[in-house]
């Protein structure tokens, strides 16, 4: 069976942005606020030559809140799928969480089984992709992520990111890591 590593999005491979709008820290909402840490090629090339497939599963609610259009996030997930492509770098799937709770676009508002910290896509990346959950792991900077992980039964590590430190202190991690070098590095040690 296969191993893998899950990662979220904004705060791990992509800084977060700042919305004057809400005062806080978030993914960001147009094309032009995407970019990439400058570490992340090196990082995830590092995980893939140890025999590591590569998933991301992100919980994206902004065009359910109102604060973007559904283009506009499908252009920064293009951004960062071709910035990898162009870098020889293949996630085996991207999965995207648009619903929100608390929404206000209709479809996208509402409980939803894919929402992290729901388990929904590891456990579909385990069928599809014959893996085994034992030997994999989720990288992310919020205690959902965490919780997702840990609903899956994979290790987990997270981000100290300080733009979401707000979203984090109600879990228990196997380990904390300052950014994703170091991450991987503990994964690296660790497999």
């Amino acid at each position: 069976m296969n191993k893998a590593v899950f990662f979220d999005r904004d705060g791990v491979l992509n800084p977060l942005v700042y919305n004057v709008q809400t005062g806080e820290y978030e993914s960001p909402h147009r094309p032009n606020e995407f970019s990439v840490y400058p570490s992340i090629i090196r990082d995830l090339r590092l995980l893939s030559g140890s025999g590591f497939q590569l998933f991301l599963i992100s919980n994206q609610p902004s065009y359910a809140k109102g604060k973007t259009s559904l283009e506009n996030i499908q252009a920064i997930h293009r951004l960062l799928d071709d910035y990898l492509k162009d870098n020889q770098i293949i996630f085996s799937e991207y999965y995207y969480c648009y619903h929100h709770p608390d929404g206000i676009v209709a479809e996208f508002t509402g409980k939803c089984d894919c929402r992290k910290p729901k388990a929904f896509f590891l456990q579909k990346a385990e069928k599809d992709y014959d893996l085994d959950l034992s030997q994999c792991w989720m990288i992310g900077d919020q205690d959902t992520d965490v919780q997702c992980g840990q609903n899956a039964g994979v290790r987990t590590i997270q981000i100290l990111n300080p733009h979401s430190a707000k979203k984090r202190g109600n879990s228990c991690p196997d380990y904390k890591a300052e950014n994703l070098t170091e991450a991987v590095q503990i994964l690296v040690n660790e497999q």
